[in-house]
């Protein structure tokens, strides 16, 4: 197969000067047509820290795919950042953006033939996204992670952006001063690079080292350190050797290697959003996985590595321990890593692996011994119920206790909860009801890192529970559910819970439960109605006219009948048929009757002939 298969559709032939002519206005000379054109998704802006330090690695990679051999044309990609929008209106864009850019890098890609694609990103919804574009594509692909930031200090302490996030708890509730206030604002963010805890940016960089469509190491390296650069110029080289070998995305995403990813996730403690992500990864793959798979590989998997949100340690920390690689060695030798899945390298998992020790390092306290895990079982919990048939997912790590029955304290929006946590009204034992914030009634299930940091910080973390159709930033902990399913908004039960109903929450037997009677729920649902929506126009509005339930991953791009509104136009269209079926039956049956009194006239007909 040739370099430039792909590109050779507009640069070859008589009939393509004009697309060659083009091409010569930005830099091709007569011997690069013959080259692969491999497209650089530059997710560079200044919008936010996550992906204002991208532009160096960029120009890295562009000049290492020039100098491999490679025509590298470079295209932007939008991005959002959680931690600016966070509890605000604009939040709700947040998993939006994940289908825009996998769109955008989708178009690029395939609007101009490219023959392969570096995907550089930083902040929570760039990984996912590039991902999903190279899945759908199945063209060579490599993913280039733009790093994490540095920790920042305040008398003494490791401080990440959740950081800042707690602190407004705690200073509402009279137990930080103004002068901590300030200075954790002030310090929390030091340099360039995503979010410094085993937050959703960081996990899903990770994820894509055990994916193999990442280079081994470079995840948790920080974003302004040259090392980073270097991984990026490494990365270009590794990707046109891909391209010249027919490396494709789904030689190397397979049932087994999205085994292996969140088999990573769970060993380091990673974002509840990382199951959203990976069942939308596998859906763009084509690959069955469902939430099921998420519970089996949990009950393999322990946590092993002590990283914020629920340890000790940020991201630089991490890395220095050694790393993803570590990590992936430990799972490799005790049996839970698929070690012949291919990588984008061309070589298998276990041959990458071979140069790491078994065992972590003594003098470090960040990544455990096997033998002395952090938890036994992986953190994130599916959990089902009348409150979620469909499923769930809880983060059940770092609390002092894993169940809770309590009164139900009903907010049909987080604004609402939010304002109730500031006013100090939760008290010990509720348990908070979020709804409406799902993929369709938010839409676009804001992370509700504001108010359970919030209750953090004010000292209810460990005895609140919290449910919600909507989702949860990487920096959560506490005994939190998320992506209820069917959201709210659908009619799921969570729809139907009144004030002061009992709740419980169990992750031992993986349990989320409305305790009221089938009876009483049968006809709380009887009386429901959808409300309005709250968009009708614009991106929000289609994005809701799209989107699956959260259990299969809030895609936009999968079966018709993952769309709640196609399904119901499906239903509709099915009921017709069969009324049209009924008829048309009830009208045959009375044919033969109609048949009897023709037949005189039929023959007299006949005679006249």
């Amino acid at each position: 197969m040739s370099d430039n298969n792909r590109s050779r559709s507009i640069t070859q032939g008589v009939a393509r000067s004009p697309n060659r002519a083009m091409l010569r206005a930005v830099g091709f000379g007569d011997s690069d047509f013959e080259k692969p054109i491999v497209g650089v998704a530059n997710g560079h802006s200044n919008m936010n820290p996550c992906n204002a330090g991208i532009q160096p690695l960029v120009d890295s990679a562009m000049a290492a795919l020039k100098s491999a051999g490679a025509m590298p044309q470079v295209f932007g990609t939008p991005t959002v950042t959680d931690g600016i929008g966070m509890g605000t209106e604009a939040m709700k864009y947040s998993l939006v953006s994940r289908e825009v850019i996998a769109d955008a890098i989708e178009t690029s890609v395939n609007g101009q033939a490219m023959d392969g694609v570096l995907v550089v990103g930083g902040c929570d919804k760039n990984m996912p996204a590039g991902m999903m574009a190279m899945a759908r594509m199945n063209v060579p692909g490599i993913y280039v992670y733009a790093g994490t930031i540095k920790p920042g200090k305040w008398k003494g302490q490791d401080l990440t952006v959740v950081s800042v996030f707690e602190a407004v708890g705690a200073y509402a509730a009279g137990k930080m001063s103004d002068e901590d206030f300030i200075g954790i604002e002030k310090n929390a963010c030091p340099s360039v690079g995503a979010c410094g805890g085993m937050y959703t940016a960081n996990t899903m960089s990770s994820s894509f080292e055990a994916l193999g469509m990442s280079l081994l190491g470079s995840s948790q390296m920080a974003s302004p350190d040259p090392e980073k650069a270097d991984s990026s110029a490494a990365s270009a080289k590794v990707l046109v050797n891909a391209i010249r070998k027919n490396i494709r995305a789904r030689d190397v995403i397979t049932r087994k290697s999205i085994e292996n990813a969140v088999a990573l996730v769970m060993a380091t403690g990673g974002s509840t959003n990382a199951v959203l992500h990976y069942l939308a990864i596998a859906s763009a793959a084509e690959v069955k996985w469902t939430l099921d798979d998420f519970e089996r590989v949990r009950r393999k998997t322990p946590v092993l590595c002590n990283l914020k949100p629920s340890g000790q340690y940020v991201a630089v920390d991490f890395h220095r321990a050694g790393g993803v690689p570590q990590v992936l060695k430990m799972l490799l030798v005790n049996g839970v890593l698929n070690g012949d899945c291919m990588t984008i390298t061309g070589r298998t998992m276990a041959d990458e692996l071979a140069g790491i020790p078994d065992a972590p390092r003594a003098d470090q306290d960040v990544i455990r011994p096997w033998n002395n895990p952090m938890y036994a079982k992986g953190h994130l919990a599916i959990l089902k119920g009348n409150l979620s048939p469909e499923g769930c997912v809880a983060k059940i790590t770092g609390l002092k206790q894993t169940f809770i029955t309590g009164p139900a304290r009903v907010f049909n929006s987080e604004p609402d909860c939010m304002q109730a946590i500031m006013a100090k009204k939760i008290k010990p034992g509720d348990v908070l009801v979020i709804r409406y914030e799902g993929p369709r009634g938010g839409p676009g299930m804001q992370e509700m890192l504001a108010p359970t940091s919030a209750l953090i910080g004010q000292g209810l973390g460990d005895s609140v529970g919290l449910i919600t159709d909507g989702r949860f930033s990487g920096g959560t902990w506490g005994m939190v559910v998320g992506h209820v399913s069917p959201e709210a908004y659908e009619g799921g039960t969570i729809a139907l819970v009144k004030e002061g109903d009992s709740v419980t929450i169990s992750a031992e037997k993986l349990l989320v439960q409305l305790n009221v009677p089938e009876k009483e729920i049968a006809a709380r649902r009887a009386k429901w109605k959808q409300p309005a929506p709250r968009y009708t126009r614009g991106l929000l509005a289609k994005y809701m006219r799209l989107v699956s339930t959260a259990s299969i991953g809030a895609i936009t791009d999968g079966p018709a009948s993952a769309s709640p509104v196609a399904a119901k136009k499906s239903a509709s269209a099915k009921s017709a048929k069969k009324t049209s079926t009924v008829k048309k039956t009830s009208t045959a049956k009375k044919a033969p009757v109609a048949k009897k009194k023709k037949r005189p006239a039929a023959k007299k007909a006949g005679k006249k002939k």
